[in-house]
């Protein structure tokens, strides 16, 4: 049995990935923004063992959801799935990239790590040269490039755990509208398959992923100048360095 940490996993995809894992007799660990999403998670899954609650738009919350995740030991994996689409850059910024870093960081390192991404990335651009004085201007799809830049840094700066990314599709969410043309199940499915399987398809790192299988993406999040950079940024903007 594996232990995993998800976060945003109060509705959507990462309620679905905690659903799936769960049925497979795993530890599921929520992680939900204010009280009354983390009373409906509960009520929902009352399996999961845990749900932690901080606000990952908040650099000081997403520190303190660290130090509680550390509190309840080890993960076998963590999903970093929270993330929003409507908001203004600097929110996006935070909770789909700066709150990834931190808790990567400051989380004790699992042997799994699963980026969500999106397909959305591809038409990013990486905007580091702005970050440090506004991220008015980031875009989620820009946020979701700065992600698969962080995952390939881990990934290659850590050898000793599997880091990937996914592309879950655009899916019937509450992020994605009722008309997305993906299918939910297969939306989750990747994450699910990534954070606990023993398949040697799933035994890789540093890799892009859509419905199981390694897809297409921006070559720009090769650059390791980029990665670098990313990660030398939001070591400025958070407090938080990148453990060697």
């Amino acid at each position: 049995m594996a232990r995993i940490f998800i976060t945003g996993s109060t509705a959507g995809l990462g309620q679905l990935a905690a659903e799936k894992l769960i049925d497979q007799g795993h530890s599921v660990i929520l992680h939900a923004r204010n009280e009354q999403r983390a009373k409906d998670a509960r009520n929902e899954l009352p399996e999961a063992e845990e749900v932690l609650i901080d606000d990952l738009s908040s650099i000081e919350e997403t520190k303190q959801l660290a130090k509680k995740a550390n509190e309840l030991g080890r993960f076998d994996a963590v999903i970093h799935n929270a993330g929003i689409l409507r908001a203004s850059g600097k929110k996006i910024f935070a909770v789909n990239t700066l709150a990834p870093y931190i808790l990567t960081c400051l989380i004790q390192k699992p042997e799994r790590l699963v980026y969500l991404s999106s397909g959305m990335h591809k038409s990013g651009r990486p905007k580091l040269d702005e970050l440090t004085s506004s991220q008015d201007q980031i875009t989620y799809s820009d946020s979701k490039l700065q992600i698969l830049l962080l995952t390939k840094a881990v990934a290659r700066k850590w050898p000793d755990v599997y880091a990937n990314a996914v592309d879950p599709g655009w899916v019937p969410t509450k992020m994605g509208g009722s008309s997305a043309p993906d299918d939910l199940q297969k939306g989750a499915e990747t994450q699910v398959w990534l954070s606990v399987s023993e398949e040697e398809k799933a035994l890789v790192s540093g890799r892009y992923f859509y419905h199981k299988n390694q897809a297409d993406y921006n070559t720009k999040a090769d650059d390791t100048d980029l990665q670098d950079k990313l990660i030398s940024i939001c070591e400025e903007l958070t407090g938080v360095e990148f453990p060697a």
